[in-house]
Order: structure tokens, then C-alpha cells, then sequence
């Protein structure tokens, strides 16, 4: 059952209320990381949570390295603010690393093999050079190191995992790989107990209120590191029991109370459905298998997923198809179709909106 507290909250924690943010890495800062596998959702979901964004402004700051795009919790693409992947990767990456094990010894993955590897990128990539995972498949090869069936792929994300690489600039639409230590050169330092104070100050307070299974599904770590965690925060986090579960969240959280009707075409995987264990708060139980558990491009009314939308690009027009649960009243609907609008903005892009559909499903 939908809990319409926690839902309205979170739009105010994650920024989507409203927001002062202006640069993506206050944004991928405020909320700890941001899941980021689909490129140009991901892109998206920090234009709205900032003012006056476009995608390039997004994509300058990860050149720059102000936010890096790597794989630090979940086995999955995350941005993460540039000052803060080495403190994060010092917390997550044991445990991501510690369960890749088995694959590991399947792929005849032993240390030597894995720290030549690294080697070679390191080598390879030396000197603020860019290059795609065929490249550096390439590099491995000729240095004698086999990168067939998932080698690469384990070798890549290990090399991730320990710090080496992170993406580089795209290079048309392919992505590239550089190194960490030349984008990010000089990277904040944190003791465990601090690094996970921090993350945990983080996650609460971008995606408030929230419990401590749901931070530790979000960060890959345990239940006892959330606890853990809170413990040394203290005061910084405010909690309430709901439901009788215990939900902790920034002690300034507006009460969530929405005056105007707030819609929002969310894309696949946007933190504000993915970054829950528990996410009855704002998928309906009838409505999970239509949006894959909130994982699809959500349609959301004031803090409830009311429908999917998906997009399709011919030439430089997007076309936006949504598909409706529930009718919209005329102010949602009109609220949706300034949604849409905004989307073709940021992207620079002229958008084609299928009214019609919206319609018809609105009347139904």
C-alpha cells in the first residue's frame, strides 16, 4: 500500500520538489551516488534535480571529472561526485570484490593475473589518453593476457573496483575508460568509520525517510554497517517509526504536504524508485509488474507511479509514448505534458508528445 508521507518526503529529500542545486555534482553529492546504467536516464534524472540544466552541462562535468561514472555498489554504473569515489570505493569495493570471487577462480582469474592487467591499463592509458573497451581488450591481448568470454568484462570492473579506471569522456557514442588518478588527482581521504558516518549521512538525507535494510540494499553493505552507521551520526539524522518500521531522514525534511499538483517523467532506474529495498511507498502493488518493481521510466503524480513512458529518437525528434494506470485529472495532465516539454529542453531536442494517447487514457 502506498504510503503517501513517506512518498510526498522523499520528492522533497531528493530535490524534485524544488532545488538549489545549479551543478550535477551538488546533486550526485546531496543524494551519495546515483545509479547510472542507462546513459541518457541518468543524464536526465540530474537535470531534475537542477535548475536551468541541459545534458551537455552534465556530461562537461564528468570530462572534468567533477562526477565519475564507475561501478562502486550493486555490480551496476553509478555516478558518484569526483572528491568522493576514493573514500567510497574504500568502503564498497571489499565486499563487491570479496563476491566476484567465485567468478574469479572460474575465469582463472588469480591476483598476478589481475594485477598485470592493471598494469597494462595503467600503461596504456598514461598521459590523459581515452580509450573503449576494444581498445583496451587489445592492449590486454597483446601483453599476453586472454580476454575472451567475461575476462574483460571482470578484468575491467575490477580495475574499476580498485581505483585505476573510471569512464572517460564518450567518443561519439562509444564510451571510453580513463584513469582515476589522472581525472580525479587528488581525491578525499577517510578513515571506514568515517567514510561510512558519511555515506550513511548521505543516503538519509537525499532519500529520506528511509530504513536500514533500504540503505544497506542501496550501498552493498550490511544491515550491521547501517546500524552502524547511524550510530555515529547521532543527532545529524532524524527518526520515525511508521508502519512499525524505524525510517531515519534529515531533521530539516519538510513535512512533504504538496499544494500544486507535482509531475514527473522519472527515467529507468532514477533513485527516487531504485534506491529502496521496500518500494511500496510509491509503486502500488496492482502496478509492480508494469514497471518492472519502479525500475521502467515512471510516469509520477505527486509522488505516485501513475503510469510508464518510453522514448524513441528519429533523427534529431524524441517522440515520448506514455502509457497511463490511472486517468489524470486536467491539471495533471497538463502538468505531464510541461514534463515532457522540459525533458526536450534539456536535451535540446524537439519532442513529439502523443497526446492523442494521453487522451484516450485519461478519459478511460
Amino acid at each position: 500500500m502506498i504510503n503517501l508521507n513517506i512518498a510526498h518526503r522523499r520528492l522533497a529529500s531528493q530535490q524534485l520538489t524544488s532545488t538549489v542545486f545549479e551543478k550535477p555534482e551538488e546533486v550526485v553529492r546531496c543524494l551519495g551516488a546515483v545509479q547510472a546504467q542507462d546513459y541518457y536516464g541518468v543524464l536526465w534524472a540530474l537535470g531534475l534535480r537542477m535548475q536551468k540544466a541541459s545534458a551537455d552541462d552534465v556530461e562537461r562535468a564528468m570530462a572534468e571529472g567533477r562526477i565519475v561514472r564507475t561501478h562502486p555498489m550493486r555490480g551496476t554504473w553509478h555516478f558518484v561526485a569526483g572528491e568522493d569515489i576514493r573514500w567510497l570505493l574504500s568502503l564498497t569495493a571489499p565486499r563487491m570484490i570479496a563476491g566476484s570471487a567465485s567468478w574469479y577462480r572460474r575465469l582463472e582469474l588469480d591476483d598476478a593475473t589481475i594485477a598485470a592487467s592493471e598494469q597494462v591499463i595503467i600503461r596504456t592509458l598514461a598521459g590523459g589518453k581515452q580509450l573503449t573497451r576494444r581498445e583496451l581488450a587489445a592492449a590486454l591481448e597483446r601483453a599476453g593476457i586472454a580476454t575472451q568470454e567475461l575476462r574483460l568484462t571482470f578484468l575491467m570492473m575490477r580495475a574499476e573496483l580498485d581505483g585505476v579506471v573510471v569512464s572517460g569522456a564518450r567518443r561519439g557514442k562509444q564510451f571510453t575508460y580513463a584513469l582515476l588518478d589522472e581525472l580525479v588527482p587528488a581525491p578525499r581521504v577517510l578513515t571506514r568509520d568515517e567514510a561510512l558516518a558519511e555515506l550513511v549521512r548521505r543516503y538519509f538525507t537525499g532519500h529520506g525517510p528511509a530504513t536500514a535494510q533500504d540503505f544497506a540494499w542501496w550501498s552493498s553493505l550490511t544491515v550491521a554497517d547501517a546500524r552502524a552507521g547511524l550510530a555515529l551520526v547521532g543527532s545529524d539524522l532524524a527518526s520515525e517509526v511508521i508502519d512499525g518500521q524505524t525510517y531515519w531522514f534529515a531533521p530539516a525534511l519538510p513535512n512533504g504536504n504538496i499544494a500544486v499538483p507535482i509531475t514527473l517523467l522519472l527515467p529507468a532506474y532514477d533513485e527516487y524508485t531504485v534506491a529502496y529495498k521496500d518500494r511500496r511507498a510509491v509503486v502500488e502493488q496492482a502496478h509492480v509488474k508494469q514497471t518492472s518493481y519502479g525500475l521502467a521510466p515512471t510516469i509520477v503524480v505527486n509522488g505516485q507511479v501513475v503510469g510508464t513512458w518510453k522514448r524513441t529518437v528519429k533523427g534529431r525528434s524524441i517522440t515520448i509514448e506514455p502509457e497511463l494506470f490511472v486517468p489524470l485529472s486536467d491539471a495533471e495532465g497538463d502538468a505531464l505534458k510541461d514534463a515532457v516539454g522540459r525533458y526536450g529542453m534539456f536535451f535540446g531536442e524537439s519532442v513529439n508528445f502523443q497526446k492523442k494517447d494521453l487522451t484516450k487514457q485519461m478519459e478511460a
